[in-house]
């Protein structure tokens, strides 16, 4: 598995296995078999509630190692151990705040004092950052150094991702955790939540803001802190919802300048003939017109909810569709089976299907659905609600439930195995997102937490 590892290096209270496998009795193992003979409604909510069994056994995968964790991002096949990446917790978080019920909530806060603790408790840096990841259980790497520590290291400074490289701090998965701390802020009341979460959106004022010409604010800094040229979209709709939140929360009209900032670059990203968003910016002077992702176009509407701009959803239903079926050459998908969503990005479906993705990496399936992505389509379109919406949305959301009752079987978390049935895989074949990184069909915190909102129509960018 040390070729999926490698292929990262670019990118982007305890519940036992008893208490899993009670659940699952109670709800039924697999919706697809269920649901000739069970109402939809039922189904749904078996489905549902597996998603939560698959995010808490990632968030209970190394309970010898304390109660301040983190969640496991993918599960072990993946090949990058125990690799808890900021944004997927962000959203494990949002998630659990979206399912009803105190031992969800106490879920959540439990995420988010993590996440504070890894704020101040970096073992390099005390200015509010976050890494993209974090170790949150032990392993031997591939060259055979041994990683020993939990999420908390002997010294209480947090176990950062050094193997990976994953040591970098990059805006869009700031304004996530932000989003996050703001949200547990909002509904339990604490100050420690908001006060994180002030920390976060200061640090992205003071190492991002840029008065280039597009404006905006970069994308963060590297390992080594040094900060990164480019702008990202993706990353401004973010601020854009984290500095609305704040600007509620706090009060504080500061943070209203800043939304526009941010929210101002994104409108500078708009394409007003083909109806869709650009990536963003490489120098902060020329727009970057490829290639074009599914994820501006469903958070831009995600947070703004603006008419003139609905569109973008169409567009991504139209020129990100993609269906996976086992007799293409590259699936992985299981003989007589299909599936149907969106891919990452318009550089997804003219992929090289003749070479690897990366170097040790499979080749790429040009219609390997994403299904991180497909959820985040599904919420939208929910949300958007004109004529045909709500039929297009089912179907995206049948597909995910199937995706969870049928890939990534005998996959493991910590070395445990998760009852069957529990989890979205983050794609149903190895797909190039077009970005120098692919998804592959495993277990994911991410996709799942998406699949979650999407059905319990919880808009996380919309708290202002």
């Amino acid at each position: 598995m040390s070729g999926t590892a490698r292929q990262h290096l670019t990118r982007r209270a305890l519940l036992g296995a008893g208490t899993a496998t009670a659940v699952l009795s109670v709800v039924g193992a697999g919706s697809a078999v269920a649901a000739g003979r069970t109402p939809k409604a039922a189904v749904r909510a078996g489905a549902r509630a597996r998603g939560y069994v698959f995010l808490d056994a990632a968030m209970d995968a190394y309970p010898e190692h304390g109660t301040t964790r983190l969640a496991q991002s993918y599960t072990d096949q993946a090949g990058l151990f125990s690799t808890a990446f900021t944004y997927d917790n962000a959203l494990a978080v949002l998630a659990y705040l979206a399912q009803p019920g105190h031992a969800a909530r106490a879920r959540a806060m439990a995420l988010g004092d993590a996440l504070l603790y890894a704020q101040t408790h970096d073992p390099q840096h005390d200015d509010g950052r976050l890494r993209q990841a974090y170790n949150v259980g032990p392993y031997v790497y591939y060259d055979g150094s041994p990683q020993p520590d939990g999420f908390v290291r002997a010294d209480g400074t947090v176990n950062i991702g050094t193997q990976f490289g994953f040591t970098g701090t990059a805006v869009g998965d700031m304004a996530w955790a932000g989003i996050a701390l703001a949200a547990l802020a909002d509904r339990t009341g604490a100050d420690r939540f908001l006060s994180s979460a002030v920390r976060i959106g200061e640090w992205v004022e003071a190492n991002a803001r840029t008065d280039q010409p597009l404006g905006g604010y970069k994308f963060g800094v590297d390992g080594s802190g040094a900060k990164l040229p480019y702008s990202a979209t993706e990353h401004n709709i973010d601020l854009t919802a984290l500095f609305g939140r704040l600007a509620r929360l706090t009060g504080e009209r500061v943070w209203l300048e800043r939304r526009a900032r941010a929210e101002a670059f994104v409108h500078r990203m708009w394409d007003a003939t083909g109806g869709f968003f650009y990536t963003g910016t490489n120098d902060g002077v020329t727009v970057n017109t490829s290639p074009v992702p599914e994820d501006t176009q469903t958070w831009s509407y995600l947070t703004l909810r603006e008419r003139r701009h609905a569109g973008s959803l169409d567009w991504a239903c139209a020129h990100l569709r993609v269906t996976d079926t086992a007799d293409r050459p590259n699936s992985t998908v299981p003989a007589g089976q299909s599936y149907e969503g969106v891919t990452f990005s318009s550089a997804s479906l003219v992929a090289d299907e003749s070479a690897p993705i990366a170097p040790y990496q499979p080749r790429p399936d040009r219609n390997g659905v994403w299904f991180e992505g497909t959820a985040h389509l599904a919420l939208a379109l929910r949300e958007r609600a004109q004529p045909g919406d709500a039929r297009r949305a089912a179907r995206l959301l049948d597909s995910l439930e199937q995706a969870q009752d049928r890939l990534g079987q005998g996959q493991t978390v910590g070395g445990r195995a998760l009852p069957e049935g529990s989890g979205v895989v983050s794609a149903s074949s190895p797909l190039d997102t077009g970005f120098g990184f692919g998804y592959y069909p495993y277990r994911h915190t991410g996709a799942t937490a998406w699949y979650l909102m999407a059905i319990a129509r919880a808009n996380p960018l919309r708290g202002h």
